[in-house]
């Protein structure tokens, strides 16, 4: 049986602080190499120290606000102990937000489709005030149709 490997590349349109449900973009950019997979997987990537990926609830906007909140909560602003402030004060709370959601996510195909349950969607969390593209690397790899 044959294999397919493809990486792409892409950049996210600029999103300031937020918790983002990306699927469609990132779709629209794998959708020609997802389609020729039987069975494999897709990982996703974000290149970056202060921004995150996961798979959550895709419907209720809802879920999205209240977990960029608890994030707040969980790490906030301008602790006294913080010893990484020169880039701002949401610079070193969003690395450790990174580090807590991650910065990838891999999620199974089948039948040349995303394999996710009915209300599970790409999140790109962004953890910095100021607008930013982020930059995310898709490798595909499985079992060709």
């Amino acid at each position: 049986m044959a294999t397919v490997w493809a990486q792409k590349e892409f950049t996210l349109s600029r999103r300031e602080k937020g918790v983002y449900l990306i699927t469609n973009e990132v779709l629209q950019q794998i959708n020609k190499d997802l389609s020729q997979v039987q069975i494999g997987t897709v990982n996703l990537f974000v290149k970056h120290t202060s921004a995150g990926i996961t798979l959550n609830e895709n419907f209720d906007p809802d879920v999205r606000t209240d977990m960029n909140n608890v994030l707040d909560h969980i790490v906030p602003y301008n602790q006294p102990y913080y010893l990484h402030v020169d880039e701002g004060p949401d610079d070193l709370p969003g690395h450790i937000k990174t580090s807590l959601i991650g910065p990838s996510v891999t999620i199974p195909i089948k039948n040349g489709h995303l394999n996710v349950g009915t209300w599970q969607g790409i999140y790109l969390c962004e953890f910095r005030e100021y607008m930013h593209s982020r930059t995310i690397v898709a490798t595909i790899t499985g079992q060709k149709k």
